[in-house]
């Protein structure tokens, strides 16, 4: 399928591994000149590196730590105007109520709640009768709450509320806000959050292979899964959708089970 997305520009946060990466490698499959937002600045460097080579297009890394609102605004003047921003940089704490600390909260709601909203703030006026899209990645706990998991469930909530407010206004300005709900995926962030669950359902962290069997499938949605969903909804294809959060999952959440 053609989404019409060739020289259009992206900027990805959390870029250098997992679904950030995922989606860089499909946008610019699609033409899509990128900006890259992460830490590992070494893993962006290869990631540029190859994406140039393999698709042409323009890749421009941004190694930073952007859980502060002064590295958000560095970013947003380092990128210039682009036609897509797709927040993905996370990493709040999994774990039960009496072992997450409070500053672990604050730090992973910085980076990802705060994060999602202080670069929409930045980038939206921007966009305004662009036809410029927000994507933000994030999660289905949002929608299905485990208490194991309780600070992301409560985080993605919130950020699945702000996606449905803004983006309900947001064509109006001819701006498209949307959410995508992933629930587990092949991922290393995944992988510590398995860890921790198999660790509290099964007693033992390194049984964390055993809980794929109880989703369905018997696995976990593929990076490139939710990475294609994320350049569908960030293309013209889907000019008439904003204001609302798709659940790619498998059914979890619809059959209303964690696991």
């Amino acid at each position: 399928m053609q989404l019409n997305l060739a020289n259009r520009v992206a900027l990805i946060t959390g870029a250098s591994k997992g679904i950030g990466l995922g989606c860089a490698e499909v946008l610019a499959a699609e033409g899509c000149h990128l900006h890259l937002a992460a830490r590992n600045g070494e893993a962006l460097r290869e990631a540029k590196a190859r994406l140039e080579g393999e698709f042409g297009v323009r890749v421009v890394v941004h190694e930073a730590d952007l859980g502060s609102t002064a590295a958000m605004e560095a970013l947003a003047a380092a990128t210039g105007d682009i036609d897509i921003l797709v927040n993905n940089a996370g990493d709040i704490p999994a774990g039960p109520l009496g072992s997450v600390t409070d500053e672990a909260i604050r730090r992973g709601f910085d980076l990802k709640v705060f994060g999602y909203i202080t670069l929409t703030r930045l980038y939206y006026p921007r966009m305004k009768g662009r036809d410029g899209v927000i994507v933000n990645v994030i999660g289905n706990s949002g929608e299905n709450w485990d208490a194991s998991y309780f600070a992301g469930s409560t985080g993605n909530a919130a950020l699945m509320s702000f996606t449905k407010a803004i983006g309900g206004r947001s064509l109006d300005d001819g701006v498209r806000v949307v959410g995508i709900n992933p629930g587990p995926v092949a991922t290393d962030r995944m992988l510590k959050i398995m860890k921790v669950k198999a660790a509290e359902m099964l007693g033992d962290a390194a049984r964390w292979a055993e809980l794929y069997s109880k989703y369905p499938g018997g696995r976990p949605a593929t990076v490139k899964e939710v990475a294609d969903l994320v350049a569908f909804m960030a293309s013209p294809l889907a000019g008439y959708i904003t204001g609302t959060v798709v659940t790619i999952d498998g059914g979890i959440a619809a059959r209303g089970s964690v696991i």
